[in-house]
């Protein structure tokens, strides 16, 4: 007689092996079916049950942990604690290969330090290549690429996510003797490997049979001090959590490299270096948003040493907003070649191209023209400087005689008027004062009300050390450091917002 099915319970599909500590012994021979009746048999069931309840929640709540983060370093952070946890070691490394999409390898580790990592990189490949799936080990496998070789070339093939267990490190003697002595300066026995396979990732081979979007995209070992290996039921929790957690990470290398082609784009539409102009000395200091913000800025020389500075933001966000930043900065430096005496025809230019070429759009933007020196009545050096802005914020001028905002007109931001025009006025810096351009992003990172982000800007320029006055590049330091000091939990208020800070000290 065989013993009868366990009673079926609603929404439960047990999905792991029974605990270890509800498991009952062996029983040598099948159940009577007085015995099975009995009450010890659904005590155990219970137990069972109680077991996989468990572990599915356990699941559950790293997994929810997991999903919080966005950022591959945080990610793997969390898959290492979690897998460390799951499977009873005290340290592990996990490293995504250099083909899943992140162009270079990336490799953290938890409880090692630089150099253990870097002792580990240390342990040669296989003496022979060998390919599983659509990885093999290069003959010339370096020191830089033999940790994720050699965590690989110990993996099943592609398909199987069972990982490698080495139980006892010290006794095992067909291992690399570097391996062995790796392991006995970093002081741990024994080690359990697991592949980061996804079937939503970025491809990770050559291999032209390789399905679209997926592969591996990388592996994780954990590290035991003693010899030891996980048991069966802790073996196929951490296989579920890394299966997701392979998953994820694929996302979030997606994610990353579309946020590097945008930056790139970004940097490459940005002036790569400031002009050189006799009298004046520049800075600049640019911080972008995870977003890929629409702010921007330019510093161009002009016809008979003239200098054109301008500031500027985009509505929008994303590669979108960056592509149209690119284009108005490119319509605004043709404008000031051709009119930049004049700043308030330059933004009209400006303002009716936006217009016409990007009519769902708005935009700010300021525009200073600094005439050549010399043209000041009865000084040599002096110069003069018109600006004009469209719903930008006011430049500040520091000097050893006054902190102040410059009085620009105020005016409605390009693009939401069917004719943009406003006066500009006229400033006359004194030698050894400064300029400060900034985007309103600047202000907004502070977290304060408008009205006290501008006094905090102000009197973070008013503060500047008096030995530093005349060094644009310290200027900039300072405002940013005294303006956006680093806050305790490590995130401005609103990291999205782009920061631009220009500089011009005036010599």
């Amino acid at each position: 007689m065989t013993s009868p099915h366990p009673p079926k319970v609603a929404g439960i599909n047990p999905p792991v092996p029974a605990p270890a500590h509800t498991s009952a012994p062996a029983v040598p021979t099948p159940p009577t079916a007085p015995e099975a009746s009995s009450p010890a048999s659904g005590t155990l069931f219970q137990d069972r049950l109680a077991g996989w309840v468990s572990d599915l929640t356990t699941l559950h709540e790293l997994t929810e942990r997991l999903s919080r983060t966005a950022d591959l370093d945080a990610a793997l952070r969390e898959l290492l604690r979690a897998g460390a946890s799951l499977v009873g070691a005290g340290r592990g490394l996990v490293t995504l290969h250099p083909d899943s999409g992140t162009g270079h390898p990336v490799t953290v580790g938890l409880g090692l330090g630089h150099a253990d990592i870097g002792h580990i990189e240390t342990i040669p490949p296989a003496p022979a290549p060998r390919t599983h799936g659509p990885y093999r080990v290069p003959d010339d496998a370096g020191p830089h690429s033999s940790p994720y070789v050699r965590l690989l070339d110990d993996l099943p093939p592609e398909g199987d996510r069972s990982g490698r267990i080495h139980p006892d490190i010290p006794g095992e003697d067909d291992l690399d003797p570097r391996y062995r002595e790796v392991a006995a300066r970093l002081g741990y026995a024994a080690s359990y490997a697991l592949p980061l396979e996804s079937a939503a990732g970025p491809p990770s081979g050559p291999e032209a049979d390789a399905p679209p979007g997926a592969g591996r995209v990388g592996a994780a070992v954990w590290l035991y001090d003693e010899p030891a290996e996980p048991s069966e039921r802790q073996r196929h929790l951490a296989g579920l959590y890394c299966g997701y957690a392979a998953e994820h990470l694929a996302r979030l290398i997606e994610l990353t490299g579309a946020r590097d082609a945008v930056a790139v784009l970004r940097e490459e539409l940005l002036p790569s270096r400031l002009p050189h102009i006799p009298g004046i000395r520049l800075a600049v200091r640019h911080r972008t948003g995870p977003r890929g913000g629409g702010n921007w800025f330019d510093a161009l020389p002009l016809p008979e040493g003239a200098l054109g500075l301008a500031i500027g933001g985009i509505t929008d966000s994303g590669p979108g907003a960056v592509a149209a930043t690119g284009r108005l900065r490119a319509s605004l430096r043709a404008y000031a070649v051709m009119e930049g005496e004049d700043p308030v025809a330059v933004l009209s230019d400006l303002e009716l191209l936006l217009r016409l070429t990007e009519p769902a759009r708005t935009a700010t933007a300021l525009f200073a023209y600094c005439e050549p020196p010399g043209t000041l009545p009865g000084e040599g050096r002096g110069r003069k400087v018109v600006v004009a802005g469209a719903g930008h914020c006011s430049p500040l001028i520091v000097g050893p005689g006054r902190v102040e905002y410059v009085e620009t007109s105020l005016s409605a931001p390009l693009g939401m008027l069917a004719c943009w025009e406003a006066p500009s006025v006229e400033i006359e810096p004194e030698p050894g004062e400064t300029l400060l351009f900034y985007s309103d992003g600047l202000l907004h990172r502070t977290g304060d009300s408008m009205d006290r982000a501008f006094a905090r800007l102000r009197s973070a320029a008013a503060t500047v050390p008096r030995s530093a006055r005349r060094d644009p590049e310290a200027i900039a330091d300072h405002v940013l450091r005294t303006v956006l000091p680093e806050p305790e939990g490590g995130d401005p208020a609103d990291p999205a917002e782009d920061v631009v800070l220009l500089v011009a000290h005036f010599e």
